[in-house]
């Protein structure tokens, strides 16, 4: 899907409309796969990708046969970060309000992925850098593999670690030390280091990954996929609420939760010793 087709689309819309030009898209059953497809280069962003990457993320909110994303990258690696030629270049060139420009679209993609209701699972092998580490990031939840080396690595370019969020999400995946560490040196953290420090959920083998990560998807998909989101919207506002206020907020969100007929056929399930069937609603 073109970017500009993606403001007139209707209200909802099915997994079939999307035909992203800067990526790989393919739909089994209620899980959908973004591939980051660009291996000569190991799969660096452009403004392009970017932007359809945004836009589709945003219009997930709108797709009702996908029930959970895995995000991958081509080749043998996650996302080498923004292309130095097709974005760092042209960056240096831009006035102040060119670049907040591009900074504040970035942090559009991280904004988009956690306000989408679907969970995000990101198969990550090989090199996961710069802004491919905040998509990672920015996921649900991380498979990663041995091999892989995660690199938030702005500081290495004259950069400040505050990107995309980086600030107040890495620290709550893997602590303020440790963030802290990474963001002030750029170095990079292997798979094993990730894994023990809480990036990863846990580290799979290379050959499979992807497939890991898309079981793990179809797990969650066959779930209650309304209730998920719920969770997925209370996790993201809980950040920066009290306790009394989440408290209550999570009461609201469960009593919605208790409305569904997967909470009716859970139940029935139960009653006869079976295993429930979720139909998200």
């Amino acid at each position: 899907m073109a970017v500009e087709d993606l403001a007139p689309m209707a209200v909802t819309a099915k997994a079939a409309d999307f035909r992203p030009v800067h990526f790989g898209w393919s739909v089994a059953g209620k899980v959908a796969t973004v591939t980051l497809d660009r291996p000569d280069k190991k799969n660096p962003l452009t403004f392009e990708s970017y932007a359809e990457l945004r836009d589709t993320f945003r219009q997930l909110v709108y797709v009702s046969d996908v029930k959970a994303v895995v995000v991958t990258g081509a080749g043998g690696n996650f996302c080498s970060g923004g292309d130095v030629h097709e974005i760092i270049g042209p960056l240096v060139r831009m006035d102040l309000l060119g670049k907040l420009r591009f900074t504040r679209m970035t942090g559009d993609l991280v904004k988009a992925m956690r306000a989408c209701p679907q969970p995000i699972v990101a198969a990550v092998d090989g090199i996961c850098a710069g802004a491919g580490a905040i998509i990672a990031l920015s996921s649900d939840l991380r498979l990663g593999t041995a091999r892989s080396k995660v690199a938030f690595l702005f500081n290495r370019v004259g950069l400040a670690g505050c990107d995309m969020g980086a600030c107040t999400m890495l620290p709550r995946a893997i602590g303020q030390g440790r963030a802290s560490e990474l963001l002030y040196t750029g170095r990079s953290m292997s798979g094993d280091e990730a894994e023990r420090w809480g990036f990863y959920n846990r580290i799979c083998a290379p050959e499979t990954v992807l497939a890991d990560a898309q079981e793990l998807a179809r797990q969650i998909a066959d779930g209650p996929t309304f209730a998920n989101g719920l969770t997925k919207r209370q996790l993201h506002k809980e950040w920066d609420m009290g306790l009394d206020e989440a408290i209550e907020s999570e009461a609201q969100a469960q009593a919605i939760a208790m409305q569904t007929n997967d909470f009716e056929r859970a139940y029935h399930a139960f009653v006869a010793k079976q295993k429930p069937v979720f139909e998200g609603d």
